[in-house]
């Protein structure tokens, strides 16, 4: 019997439609109409659809796809699913990628989607990235490859992949490394091999874990703001190698001496922090602080990491050891 793919919506652009009387694009379409919208997903396998949600991904939190992670590894634990494949809007597409790459016990194939055109545009993009993306997840070659980002016919993986365009449906890459593969008319190709992956899989998420971006002469006020609050994680995001304004360093301090873990990245698109200058600022005294290293992964992704992570332990060692990775 031929193995069948689920595919579970979430909302975004993909499942919305421009309403003239409210002059917006709103959720309008539901997960089983994506799928009839898309005719040759009868060549491909069966395919299943249920709705987990229909609301714009601005609105997705961790939480949420915490219970997405939950009701995936329900679906995929079942012998006659191959995979399944997630449509989501794409404002936070990666982020729900990544938190599903490091939680999901399973390891058949996971795609998420979306698109950049709504349902009712001209050409949208939708109705082949679904294509697409069920043709990976019933691919034999995917499994145990992790979560993909499967748009524009090309196949990312999660840890690696952003949204590079607010508008453009070429939107979705991964900077410096490129896509794992792509789709083909006729079958899925697979280039190179994910390495690196990583599982953190606690009972419950601590979510109050905050980004703070730098930019050029800012001051430790968001830190202090996020000490008197309590909050239970912070990760910067540093220039370059990870180097800070001066006066950002007596907030991260008082973080650190407060027992707020402080997790450093860089805004660079590639790349990844190092302890290599030596200035007030730099990430060598961040560093000898007690700030820890995010390695390559992006603030917002970082971010997930350190909420999952706290889930399991706050310990600065153990909280420390997830992140040294390449």
């Amino acid at each position: 019997m031929q193995k069948k793919v689920v595919v579970v919506s979430t909302g975004g652009t993909i499942a919305m439609k421009y309403d003239p009387v409210r002059k917006g694009v709103f959720p309008a379409v539901t997960g089983a109409e994506l799928v009839e919208a898309v005719p040759p997903l009868a060549d491909v396998c069966p395919v299943d659809v249920v709705e987990f949600s229909n609301i714009p991904s601005a609105h997705m939190t961790p939480q949420t796809i915490f219970k997405l992670a939950h009701f995936i590894d329900e679906t995929l634990a079942k012998d006659d699913v191959s995979g399944v494949v997630v449509t989501h809007g794409t404002d936070t597409l990666e982020e729900t990628a990544y938190f599903l790459d490091l939680v999901l016990k399973s390891e058949k194939p996971v795609c998420v989607t979306g698109a950049m055109r709504h349902a009712g545009d001209v050409s949208p993009d939708g109705p082949k990235n679904i294509l697409c993306s069920v043709k990976v997840a019933a691919a034999p070659e995917a499994v145990g490859k992790g979560v993909f980002v499967v748009l524009n016919e090309e196949i990312h993986a999660a840890r690696e992949v952003t949204k590079t365009h607010s508008g453009n449906p070429k939107t979705f890459a991964s900077p410096f490394w490129g896509p794992l593969g792509y789709v083909d008319e006729d079958r899925v190709i697979f280039r190179r091999q994910p390495i690196d992956r990583l599982k953190i899989q606690p009972e419950n998420i601590v979510d109050d874990v905050h980004l703070i971006k730098v930019s050029t002469g800012v001051d430790d006020f968001l830190l202090k703001c996020l000490v008197d609050k309590g909050a239970k994680g912070i990760v910067v995001e540093g220039f370059g190698r990870g180097n800070i304004p001066p006066a950002m360093v007596p907030g991260i301090k008082l973080a650190i001496d407060n027992g707020i873990p402080v997790v450093l990245t860089t805004r660079s698109a590639g790349g990844r922090v190092l302890d290599v200058y030596g200035f007030e600022g730099s990430a060598k005294t961040l560093k000898e602080l007690g700030v820890i290293f995010g390695g390559e992964i992006s603030g917002q992704k970082a971010r997930l990491k350190l909420i999952l992570a706290l889930g399991i332990t706050e310990d600065h060692e153990k909280l420390a050891a997830y992140f040294d990775v390449p």
